[in-house]
């Protein structure tokens, strides 16, 4: 499949011929932030935003979702199946949407993701402007070879826009005629953005490859660094609720007022919450704070990587920005471990 180049007024035409054609869902303007929303106007799109303030994941996994309704006789399964365009996706989120699909594909497969995930179109974007606290090039996800249909990459006079899937080239029908084959100088230049990108999304370094860091977690489970930063955590969970690659739920059954019908719903949930991990009994199997720290810290750097092979932490910054009490960097607890090891 060939990569095209386009202008900005062409790019422009385009998103607004997709916008009546499916539901598309991209970065717009939120005061002085920006955010992933249905768009309604091409011309509030903004691929130049530095850092969404949710994931695009909530697409996927939606903060409350539908499962199941029952009554008593039978229940029946929700599963929303609505095709959808999610556009302007940032190469950190594209990898962490690639590992959330792995995750719910395994075992018992998750009908509910899986389905939405089925029935959507990315197109990525390359990062235009860095965010404050971005580290995704430490960790090699600055740049995105797959887990999109389509990857636009602005270059001197517009956007090169290379459609890697069907589904990507079915949205290129809607592309107006203006479209001309990118040449050689243009994806010369485009892998000066990417190499560019590795060095700017780095505004935190990490001192070791995320291999190495996966090793020396074996060694840090008693390290004090869990009790010293965890002493000023305020279990809010705000880490968990920004961060594009955390996916657990709490399951739960709204019984009508007739006791024999409902729906069973699921919503967001995170480790770092204080009643997270309290079962039956209302035993707490993780009632310290510094045991919640250490955990996240274990799942983004062992337990997932131990899953499916990747490191599970794409850099994106947003944990760190949303930590009141400046201790969510990854980066600052991974080099200590490093140096302690």
């Amino acid at each position: 499949m060939s990569v095209l180049k386009i202008k900005q007024e062409t790019l422009t035409a385009w998103v607004s011929e997709l916008i009546k054609k499916t539901c598309l869902y991209a970065v717009q303007a939120k005061a002085d932030k920006f955010d992933f929303e249905l768009l309604e106007d091409a011309h509030a799109l903004r691929l130049d935003y530095d850092v969404s303030n949710i994931p695009p994941k909530k697409y996927f996994q939606p903060p409350v979702e539908e499962l199941l309704r029952f009554n008593e006789q039978e229940f029946k399964t929700t599963v929303d199946d609505s095709p959808f365009v999610l556009f302007g996706v940032h190469p950190y989120d594209v990898n962490a949407i690639s590992q959330m699909d792995k995750l719910f594909a395994l075992g018992n497969k998750d009908v509910h993701y899986l389905t939405r995930r089925q029935n959507s179109t990315i197109v990525a974007c390359d990062v235009e402007n860095a965010s404050q606290n971005v580290f995704s090039g430490c960790l090699g996800f600055a740049t995105a070879d797959e887990g999109f249909d389509i990857l636009l990459t602005k270059i001197n006079g517009g956007y090169l826009v290379d459609s890697r899937t069907e589904k990507g080239q079915a949205l290129l029908k809607h592309l107006p005629a203006a479209a001309e084959k990118a040449t050689a100088a243009d994806l010369e230049e485009r892998e000066t953005v990417w190499q560019n990108n590795i060095k700017l999304l780095q505004k935190h370094k990490l001192k070791a490859r995320p291999e190495a860091v996966t090793a020396a977690l074996d060694k840090a489970y008693n390290n004090p660094l869990w009790e010293e930063r965890a002493a000023r955590c305020f279990s809010c969970g705000s880490c968990n609720l920004v961060c594009p690659t955390c996916y657990c739920f709490d399951v739960q059954d709204d019984v009508n007022w007739d006791l024999k019908s409902g729906l069973r719903y699921r919503c967001w949930d995170g480790c770092m919450l204080q009643d997270f991990a309290t079962v039956a009994g209302d035993h707490n199997f993780r009632k310290n704070k510094a045991d919640r720290y250490r955990h996240r810290y274990y799942r983004k750097g062992k337990y997932v990587p131990e899953k499916i092979g990747v490191f599970s932490c794409v850099g994106c910054g947003r944990c760190i920005s949303a930590c009141v009490t400046h201790i969510a960097n990854p980066v600052e607890v991974f080099n200590k471990i490093m140096e302690d090891v």
